[in-house]
């Protein structure tokens, strides 16, 4: 795990989705227990951010522990 937690690759991708998922979670938690003003919220601005920062994310990450198993695998052989 600590392996993969050095990988730029897969610190980027969870940098990068906290600060995508970040607000829009935060808007739809504050909202179920009433602390957002509007009970129904449509956050266009943070849907869009999670939007444009998810896959990205996702694909980074995925990348990433696909580079580090092949390193530790060859060092191993």
């Amino acid at each position: 795990m600590r392996a993969y937690l050095q990988s730029r690759l897969v610190k980027a991708g969870l940098v990068l989705l906290f600060v995508g998922v970040g607000p829009l979670l935060f808007i739809v938690v504050a909202a179920a227990i009433g602390l957002w003003p509007d009970p129904n919220p449509n956050p266009i601005g943070p849907g869009l951010l999670f939007f444009f920062t998810f896959w990205p994310a996702v694909i980074c990450i995925i990348i990433g522990i696909v580079r580090v198993h092949i390193h530790n695998r060859q060092r191993a052989a």
